[in-house]
């Protein structure tokens, strides 16, 4: 069986789950309070902001430090279990495929879902900001492609934070200790992006992002250039680690 018949397979169990409606519960949640507090943004003209970059980034904000990576831990450990009900598998490993190639697909699966999770976040904040500029009669509209820019960015971000929760979702057995690991591991990268080792914790790459480009914004900002050194060849090796202990990992129990 080809690696790409396998992702298929994969495909096929989550269009047959729920795992996909659970992608637009924080989508649409993300942006209700920005709604809520339109004023909030006005005040962030004072540091020379233009509204609608404010609105967009403070969204992105919130995504990116707990929103976003809580729905993935989610995720994960819900793609993991979609073998371990009903002895699945066990029925799997007795197919002619290696186990690391079935963790590969999966994990495929997973940065399909990611990017489907940031598409429909960034499709609501469009629909907020366009009802935001209804409701406050001034434009809350970025030009798309900033917006999309922005959006990828976020998404290539979160790559290396993606392939961590697989391996926790592979390596840890029970989804309630899997889960509460990740929910855990979110919380410290509000701290680590203000220390100067923070691209050692993939966790918090998404939310540094984000949190340089609203220093990029401010007006009369000096916000210093995206260090893409050690950044860039520490998270593939990050992300290569991971995504190997979980290829190694995957159906060890049931093998054993």
């Amino acid at each position: 069986m080809s690696f790409v018949s396998c992702v298929g397979i994969e495909l096929q169990k989550i269009r047959r789950s729920k795992i996909l409606w659970l992608l637009w519960i924080p989508a649409v949640l993300l942006w209700l309070p920005a709604l809520l507090n339109l004023n909030g943004n006005f005040a962030a003209q004072a540091e020379g902001m233009a509204l609608a970059d404010n609105y967009r980034i403070q969204g992105f904000l919130a995504m990116t430090w707990f929103m976003y990576p809580a729905c993935m831990v989610v995720c994960t450990v819900l793609l993991s279990q979609l073998e371990r009900n009903n002895r699945g598998m066990v029925k799997m490993l007795t197919l002619p495929v290696n186990p690391a190639k079935w963790s590969a697909a999966k994990f495929v699966v997973l940065l399909l879902l990611a990017a489907a999770q940031v598409a429909a976040s960034t499709a609501a904040y469009f629909a907020s900001a366009a009802l935001a500029t209804w409701i406050a009669g001034t434009s809350f509209l970025s030009p798309p492609l900033v917006a999309l820019r922005e959006a990828a960015a976020i998404y290539g971000a979160s790559i290396p934070m993606l392939a961590v929760f697989w391996m926790l979702a592979t390596v840890v057995r029970t989804p309630v200790f899997s889960v509460g690991m990740g929910f855990a591991a979110i919380v410290p990268s509000v701290l680590m992006i203000n220390t100067r080792l923070w691209f050692v914790y993939p966790l918090c790459y998404p939310l540094y992002w984000a949190n340089w480009e609203r220093g990029q914004l401010a007006a009369g900002s000096s916000a210093a250039p995206l260090p893409l050194l050690p950044w860039l060849p520490l998270a593939a090796g990050i992300a290569i680690l991971c995504l190997g202990i979980a290829c190694l990992r995957y159906g060890a129990a049931e093998q054993e």
